[in-house]
This record gives C-alpha cells, structure tokens and sequence, in this order.
C-alpha cells in the first residue's frame, strides 16, 4: 500500500471513528435529559412523599442521577450517569451532563439500581458543582433531605450542609446522606451538545439549552419558577 493512500485510509477511518462517537455521545447527553426528567417528575407526582416545595423553591441547583448502579461482592461500588441544572435570572439553566461514582466495602452481595436526587441548597453547593470533580461529603458537606408534603415547614433544613440528598430505590423515596460518591463532569456529552463551552458557563446560562436535551430544565420549571 502506498504511503500517501495509506494516510488518506488513515484519515478517514479517524474522522469516521470521531463522528460515530460524537453521534453516540449528543444522542446519550439527549437520552439523559429525557430519564431525569421522567425520574423527577415521578417522584414529585407523590405530594406526601416527594421533595417538599419550599425547600425546592429555595434549591439553586438540581442534579438528578437516574439508575445509578450498586453492585459488589465483598468490595462494591456505584456509578451512573445524570444531569444538572441551575437557577439563573431568565429561569432554569440548560442540562449540564455528570457521572457519579464511588465504592463501599464490606460484606455484600447482589445489585440495586437507585435513583439520585441532590438539591445544591447555596452558592457553595453551586460552587461545588461548577468544578470538573468533586466528593460529596468531603468537598461539599450533605445531609439527607426532608420528604414530604409538611415536612419543610418542621424542619430546620440542616441549613449548613450545602447539599441535600434523596434517593428511590424499589419505589420508595426518602431522604438518604450519602457520603463518598465522587461526581465529575461528562466532557464528552457536554462537548457533544455544547461545544467548546465549560459547566459554568452553561449552569449559569451562559449557554442555552438546544430543544433535545431541554427536557430536565422545562420539567424543573413546572414544579419551581422561582427565578434567581
């Protein structure tokens, strides 16, 4: 095979390779959008056992992780994939895309599948969330949430944990402090549906939502409008 050939055949098998992926990567961040947003709605149908709507109303943020994996035997972990989104003047930020992963160990054994809520309560918990990693717990401090239709006027809203955490898991919903999971920044999904721009640029509206992946911020704004 001819040099010169050899570097065309090269070339393009690169550039196809490249365009498989970043096909893969925009429809997976578009498919992420769409499950959180399902997730939240879910749980905010259940009035006596979603997220309280003061408390809401007083998030800057919201990340939601639907599916998040726990598996092991002896040494387990977790890891799923979801998206954020964040309170600026003109409403809810567009999706910014994320992995959570961390490990426990300890006798176990079999699989769960469990879905996240964590509602980022201040600007530190935003701040947090702007970094390309972070560990909850360790980075930013986390307190189980309140559930439930009253439980925000009863409670003191731990006001110095900058996040507050829930989970589902087999249906049932309820406020879960879950320390050492590690949440980073997906680039490739966000290269993929926003280009060369970073987290904080979209999270603080600097980049807005394309319709495909509007799904997660439209959802957050027909249970919380209130404007930063």
């Amino acid at each position: 095979m001819r040099p010169k050939f050899a570097n065309c055949l090269c070339a393009v098998l690169c550039l196809a390779l490249a365009v498989t992926a970043f096909g893969f990567d925009k429809a997976d961040a578009i498919k992420q959008s769409g499950k959180a947003s399902t997730v939240f709605k879910e749980i905010m149908a259940a009035p006596d056992k979603s997220v309280p709507k003061d408390i809401l109303d007083k998030a800057v943020c919201v990340a939601v992780f639907p599916q998040v994996i726990k598996a092991g035997f002896i040494v387990g972990g977790r890891g799923g994939r979801g998206v954020a989104s964040c309170r600026t003047k003109a409403g809810w930020s567009g999706p910014a895309f994320f992995d959570l992963k961390g490990g426990s160990v300890g006798f176990q054994i079999g699989a769960q599948a469990t879905d996240f809520v964590f509602l980022f309560m201040n600007d530190g918990g935003m701040t947090s969330l702007l970094k390309s990693k972070f560990e909850l717990g360790g980075d930013a401090s986390v307190a189980a949430g309140p559930v439930g239709r009253q439980a925000g006027a009863s409670t003191d809203l731990k006001l110095d944990a900058q996040i507050l955490s829930y989970s589902r898991s087999k249906g049932l919903f309820a406020g879960l402090e879950i320390k050492g999971a590690v949440i980073s920044l997906d680039e490739s999904d966000m290269k993929a549906i926003y280009g060369d721009a970073n987290a904080e640029t979209v999270l603080k509206g600097g980049k807005p939502a394309p319709a495909a992946v509007a799904a997660f911020p439209t959802t957050l704004s027909r249970y919380s409008k209130r404007k930063k």
